[in-house]
């Protein structure tokens, strides 16, 4: 008899990690956008030199929230303050599990009053729709999910499309779409602007680095906007983004999408965990990289570390308050980019082609994560002093770069070592070959990596220094 749910799953399965290691699930796909409009190549340089268009349409769960205990539940799920949060403001948000680890994050948007809509991956979807069914709140919810990863030729649809049009030149594309110059939006703040003579609600974003717009509007509609903003965007060098390139914008930014989420253990989680369905994102998801500890909380991760510490506000009660509270003052790994030496990943790379001998783990340029959740070690002295989580190739960087964590005394310009592919042998996950590990060496480097990204994101806004 299968599994009903994620707590009996975990009873059957005795290990979480042995279990999410070996899922046959694979990495995290980006769905139904092509992979390349042009070259990925081409793509990445263009949201630094240029504008990019980016479909963001079909790989995130929305989660409509309304009634009268809308903000009152989404405060009480959230890290963040919201004693300033008015209508046409959108800040991320950054649940936690009761012991204070963070279980995912994504974006909130106050669409009308009592009216909110959550953007983001399915861990802190379903965190939202398990209380908003089960704690007593005044609520309705409605789900547009994730496209499917493989539509199987079945005509796929969203409740609305989702874009961004960003980089340098993306404000002059904005502006010839509206028909005339559109005023500073601020940081996070909604408004209106027109295309095809249509109005369409924008967010200030920023997720290249440049400044620019988050669109949206009925799925209907996105065809007929998509044509209109690459028209508009040709002769400012506007280029469409596919799904290989798209994901690894965030190397250059700084934002670490897959966290474990902090569900598997924890006796005040048992009845989340009976909640959700043995089938779901968190029971079938899979976990990997060099770092392999028997004890699954040994993956999870505070808001201090994932750099939302400034986040956190004890201004309301909110799940995992008591357990920040704790640990508020307390010195926490931080969050940061590794620069990898390029004469180790070429030499990692080159090992495929020696016939006859066990190669190193490949890497599938420009995004080498294999697992939806991503932990390598790194190493300095031979000590283990810290993570690394999410893993690519920048273009514009002409550089190997990963995301992760590092303990407190490990500072930006040290050289660490970065242990590549999986112990003896690799796991049994469909996207792991047989493979060998490589140590390779790694600079400690600030993040955001990308010079303009550091300079022009607001403050806070993956920096860490201020509240949103």
């Amino acid at each position: 008899m299968s599994s009903q749910n994620l707590e009996s799953l975990l009873h059957a399965a005795g290990n979480p990690v042995e279990m999410l290691r070996n899922s046959q699930i694979g990495a995290y796909v980006y769905p139904v956008v092509p992979a390349e409009y042009s070259n990925w190549r081409d793509e990445q340089r263009a949201w630094r030199d240029s504008c990019v268009l980016f479909d963001q349409s079909h790989h995130m769960v929305e989660v409509y929230v309304k009634g009268p205990d809308a903000l009152k539940m989404l405060s009480h799920l959230a890290i963040n303050s919201f004693a300033n949060f008015p209508v046409n403001r959108a800040k991320q948000f950054v649940p936690c599990s009761y012991d204070g680890f963070v279980i995912g994050d994504g974006i909130l948007f106050h669409l009308e009053q009592n009216n909110l809509v959550f953007v983001g991956r399915a861990p802190s979807a379903n965190w939202i729709l398990f209380h908003a069914k089960t704690g007593g709140y005044d609520v309705t919810t409605e789900v547009s999910d994730r496209s499917p990863m493989r539509p199987g030729g079945k005509a796929v649809t969203r409740k609305m499309y989702r874009f961004q049009i960003q980089g340098p030149n993306a404000h002059k594309v904005i502006d010839k779409l509206n028909g005339s110059p559109v005023g500073e939006v601020k940081f996070f703040h909604m408004d209106v602007i027109k295309i095809a003579g249509r109005d369409v609600r924008c967010l200030r974003h920023g997720m290249a680095g440049a400044p620019g717009l988050e669109i949206w509007g009925p799925y209907e509609e996105g065809e007929e906007i998509r044509a209109a903003i690459v028209e508009a965007g040709k002769e400012f060098g506007l280029t469409q983004v596919g799904s290989r390139a798209y994901a690894t914008n965030t190397l250059e930014s700084g934002w670490i999408p897959s966290p474990l989420p902090a569900v598997y253990t924890g006796a005040k989680m048992k009845a989340y965990r009976e909640w959700l369905p043995a089938t779901g994102y968190e029971g079938t998801g899979s976990l990997g990289g060099s770092f392999h500890s028997s004890n699954i909380e040994d993956y999870y991760l505070t808001p201090y570390e994932l750099g939302y510490g400034p986040f956190v506000k004890f201004d309301h009660d909110f799940i995992g308050r008591e357990a920040l509270e704790k640990i508020a003052g307390k010195p926490h790994r931080r969050k940061v980019t590794f620069a990898w030496n390029a004469d180790d990943v070429a030499k990692a790379f080159r090992s495929i082609l020696n016939p006859g001998e066990m190669h190193y783990k490949y890497m599938d340029f420009p995004l080498f994560n294999y697992t939806s959740a991503s932990y390598d070690k790194v190493s300095n002295a031979g000590k283990s002093v810290g993570l690394s989580m999410f893993a690519g190739y920048s273009y514009n960087e002409r550089s190997a770069l990963s995301l992760g964590v590092v303990d407190p005394d490990i500072a930006v310009g040290n050289e660490v070592v970065l242990t590549w592919g999986e112990a003896g042998g690799g796991s049994k996950k469909s996207t792991v070959e047989r493979h060998n590990q490589i140590d390779i060496r790694a600079i400690v480097s600030p993040v955001p990596y990308g010079k303009v990204a550091r300079e022009a994101y607001a403050q806070g806004w993956r920096t860490g220094k201020a509240e949103l």
